[in-house]
């Protein structure tokens, strides 16, 4: 018995080597076409993707999707559609995790749990997005489940629309709690300006793949787009954070 774990030890060993260094082969070869292409940037990640011969790559935070001779480039989302998330969010899942837990907490609006906190969630929201104000009604429901809330504005149609204005706003109130909640009830805004960091967000949300409001994220990185109840959401931060 311990010959045969012997023998199925080595033989993961030898197989892990063996997809190790024909990673690092495509890793060269898509280096040096790089290279010929005039394109510098680093290669962060580099892992197959569900399609064989097409390899993900993670340049500068971007996923793009490259043939195994380094010749082809494919630019864009590739979508699972049973599983129903794009392919590369799991590559994007450490990034993601690294990057939010860097960010200055100060730059949020936050909801504290109650009691205990078991979960910390980033949400990416939109004031003028319908399913972000059905979610902000429910915050308490989010926040008696031990779950942190941490709003980061992302006002999709973007600088010096009404929507980033409404961001704005709500960030320069002396109570942006009670801003925000005015704010997401639909309360009409007196526009206001101040040292914010609305456009700073909306360029962060592009770094990581966001798209959607509202669009929860993780500790861990993981990704859910669109709205969630606060049971649903609790059962997700459960799951990955195992």
């Amino acid at each position: 018995m311990k010959t045969l774990s012997r023998l199925v030890i080595g033989s993961l060993a030898l197989l892990l080597f063996t997809a190790a260094s024909a990673n690092d082969e495509v890793r060269e070869r898509i280096e040096q076409r790089m290279a010929e292409a005039g394109v510098n940037a680093e290669i962060q990640q580099l892992a197959e993707s569900p399609i064989p011969g097409l390899y993900m790559v993670m340049l500068d935070g971007q996923v793009l999707y490259f043939s195994e001779d380094g010749r082809y480039l494919v630019q864009g989302e590739m979508l699972d559609l049973e599983a129903r998330r794009p392919v590369a969010d799991t590559m994007r899942e450490g990034m993601r995790a690294e990057r939010l837990a860097a960010y200055d907490t100060d730059n949020m609006i936050i909801y504290p749990a109650q009691g205990e906190t078991e979960h910390v969630v980033t949400v990416f929201t939109d004031i003028d997005c319908p399913f972000c104000q059905r979610m902000h009604r429910n915050i308490g429901d989010y926040t008696a489940l031990g779950i942190e809330v941490r709003y980061i504005q992302f006002p999709r149609a973007g600088v010096n629309s009404a929507s980033y204005h409404k961001a704005v706003s709500v960030w320069c109130a002396d109570d942006q709690q009670d801003a925000m909640n005015r704010a997401k009830a639909g309360d009409t805004m007196q526009r206001s300006d101040c040292d914010n960091p609305v456009a700073d967000q909306l360029d962060l949300a592009r770094e990581l793949g966001v798209d959607a409001t509202p669009t929860f994220i993780s500790e861990h990185g993981v990704v859910q787009r669109g709205l969630v109840d606060a049971q649903a959401l609790k059962a997700l931060l459960d799951e990955t954070a195992r």
